[in-house]
């Protein structure tokens, strides 16, 4: 498929890559690099020795690689980070960024199937070479599964009913496109409220074919392990899901539960949380629409 690559201004571009600390002759990774707004700006703030290392698992972003000796591009889902830095001969490094979710551009084309404006065919793979897509979530779960990806995924209270209502359309005929989906539970979406609980069901169905969750549960594991003492985690997330786990992880090391306590009652966690939370100022989501739910923290390896 070729195409012109439109990459949008990346979110809280300067915050974000000021929250790395950057040595100039350190070694970053940058997770998500997209059209490689974070990855120009920390390679700017790097010397010559200094070393970036970028993901994307998404193959239209190969496009955007950066001619620059000191940066390597991983074609690559970031859960591996872990494996693909040994295979380069990275243990540790100096920072990393994350900025979570779908990139713009995966938004503006339409037969990707991720925005709610087009009509596309039920896909949502961040790669191609993901088995999994919306089709066969929407025509081939299970009511409990489908229940389950509604519930825990869009947070959406009548996710029994939107169940039912897909299980009864696709006995007659598949699902197939966006379109069908939204005209068939049309009569679940008050017209007050459509285009937010159309989110909610979207982001339900993209975070269950990408597997999001496990894949950030995986790699801020992976984080803790391949980071430097004093190394720095930037991460941007966009829905209270990833914010939540971000959050829990960057302040205790765990994702549930509470660390254990030493024979006084005192209990060690692996970071320290630098600064508040931060999110973007009204200039900037005027700009780009996609900052308005995007909420950056930043961590340091004790």
């Amino acid at each position: 498929m070729t195409m012109t690559m439109e990459y949008h201004n990346p979110v809280l571009l300067h915050a974000s890559v000021d929250g790395l600390n950057i040595k100039p002759d350190g070694i970053y990774v940058d997770v998500t690099f997209g059209g490689g707004g974070h990855s120009k700006e920390i390679l700017s703030r790097l010397g010559r020795n200094g070393k970036l290392f970028a993901f994307d698992q998404d193959e239209d972003a190969l496009a955007n690689a950066l001619e620059d000796e000191r940066f390597t591009l991983i074609n690559e889902n970031f859960r591996f980070i872990k494996r693909f830095l040994r295979f380069y001969g990275i243990k540790s490094v100096d920072g990393i960024l994350a900025d979570l979710g779908v990139s713009s551009h995966q938004f503006d084309v339409p037969e990707r199937g991720f925005s709610t404006r087009f009509d596309a065919g039920l896909d949502m793979r961040m790669s191609q070479k993901n088995n999994l897509n919306a089709y066969k979530v929407v025509n081939e779960y299970d009511e409990a599964n489908l229940r389950r990806v509604f519930l825990d995924y869009g947070e959406l209270k009548n996710a029994p009913v939107l169940t039912r209502t897909i299980l009864e359309a696709r006995e007659f005929n598949p699902i197939k496109t966006t379109d069908r989906l939204k005209e068939i539970l049309s009569q679940h979406l008050p017209e007050r409220v459509k285009n937010k609980v159309l989110a909610q069901i979207y982001q339900a169905i993209r975070i269950e074919v990408n597997q999001e969750m496990d894949v950030l549960r995986e790699f801020l594991e992976q984080s803790l392990e391949v980071l430097n003492p004093e190394g720095r985690l930037s991460v941007i997330s966009y829905h209270s899901l990833e914010d939540r786990l971000v959050k829990r992880f960057m302040k205790n090391g765990m994702f549930e539960g509470e660390p254990e306590r030493d024979f006084f009652g005192n209990f060690s966690v692996p970071f320290k949380t630098v600064g508040k939370l931060i999110v973007p100022d009204s200039s900037e989501i005027k700009e780009n629409n996609r900052a308005r739910s995007a909420k950056l923290r930043i961590a340091e390896k004790k």
